[in-house]
């Protein structure tokens, strides 16, 4: 399935590949300081990036069985809905309490909006409604996932660059201090 929009139009930034280092912070004789903790700052700014869409990608997973459920139990209270005898279903009212309930065919189901909000739907509306959710749902988690690599790549490129930069500032210390030794 492709992608409707790159991470980056998602409000990740690209991170740069430093592959010269002198011509990227503005010359031999510059100091490196302010570009690594330029570096550092983006690497933290990844990472609350990752944690948040991880949380995210959390809540979907939790999300998307739910929604699933309830719309194979519309679907099914529909498909009773011409049964000339009551429906028996049990039903979950808490993680580990379960009821056991008698139902006459409905034309109307009671679904939970969130914030304390329930509104009352058509069968067919219902079924709409929770499978619109579903596909977004999913939809939104394949987001988060493909967002996670992205952000994994970034964290590593800039994880990269600051060893670039400081291994080059590195070398770049031992040559003058090599070039000062000989000139003594």
């Amino acid at each position: 399935m492709a992608m409707d929009t790159a991470p980056q139009e998602r409000g990740i930034p690209v991170a740069p590949f430093v592959t010269d280092v002198a011509e990227f912070i503005g010359g031999a004789d510059q100091d490196v300081m302010p570009t690594l903790q330029k570096f550092q700052e983006a690497i933290s700014k990844y990472k609350f990036m990752e944690i948040s869409t991880t949380q995210r990608r959390k809540g979907l997973e939790q999300k998307i069985p739910d929604i699933a459920k309830t719309l194979q139990m519309v679907e099914y209270l529909k498909s009773r809905k011409d049964a000339p005898d009551p429906t028996e279903v049990t039903f979950e009212l808490n993680d580990t309490l379960f009821a056991r309930a008698t139902l006459d065919p409905i034309d109307k189901v009671h679904l939970w909006l969130g914030a304390n909000v329930m509104l009352s739907y058509d069968m067919d509306e219902a079924i709409e409604l929770l499978t619109d959710k579903l596909a977004t749902a999913r939809k939104n988690l394949e987001l988060a996932n493909a967002d996670l690599g992205f952000l994994r790549d970034q964290i590593t490129t800039m994880e990269v660059n600051t060893a670039r930069v400081h291994n080059w500032d590195v070398k770049r210390r031992r040559e003058q201090r090599d070039a000062s030794a000989r000139a003594a």
